[in-house]
């Protein structure tokens, strides 16, 4: 698929199939995760998959009953873990495996679509009930849940912004540049 068509194809789905998904397909969109920027070279990001019934119920309670998450038959947690970037980068590691979890996550995200698979980016959750579940470390952050699953019919990608709303030129709030004006016509 030609990758300004995923971009514009993306979208949350939450409603799924029974159809299995193949496990290369599973194993395709955890490797997206890899290729992302990362501070000083230090991955931060950890996946943990899911595929049992009983495990992906609890982590539905503890995401606040977003029932559409059981329904999957993969959940990906993604985690973070900053012991290592932490000794190189102090007080920044935060922020920087936030963004490389983002970046994975969106790599991932276009994956799916990609496949013609489905997913939701779920980040309301209960991240203690979440550890307890999965059994992970206190100093792991959970950065986001991910079910995996075959779309239940057609979805829609939901209208984004226009870029006019979200560019701002040499300072904030300022929408035209004169030298640029035309990269929104």
């Amino acid at each position: 698929m030609d990758f300004d068509k995923v971009l514009k194809k993306r979208t949350s789905v939450r409603r799924y199939s029974s159809k299995k998904v193949d496990v290369s397909s599973l194993t395709a969109v955890c490797e997206a995760a890899r290729f992302i920027p990362v501070a000083g070279n230090i991955y931060t990001a950890k996946l943990i998959i899911v595929s049992d019934k009983k495990k992906k119920e609890e982590i539905t309670e503890a995401a606040l009953g977003q029932s559409f998450i059981s329904d999957a038959p993969y959940v990906i947690v993604v985690c973070s873990d900053l012991s290592v970037l932490k000794k190189s980068y102090g007080s920044k590691a935060e922020v920087y495996a936030r963004q490389q979890a983002g970046a994975a996550i969106e790599n991932m995200l276009l994956k799916i679509t990609e496949l013609e698979l489905a997913s939701c980016w779920v980040g309301a959750f209960d991240e203690n009930a979440i550890k307890r579940i999965l059994k992970i470390p206190d100093h792991i952050q959970i950065e986001a849940i991910l079910p995996l699953a075959n779309p239940f019919g057609k979805e829609k990608a939901k209208k984004k912004p226009d870029l006019n709303m979200i560019v701002y030129f040499e300072k904030w709030g300022q929408r035209t540049a004169k030298p640029i004006r035309k990269l929104y016509a």
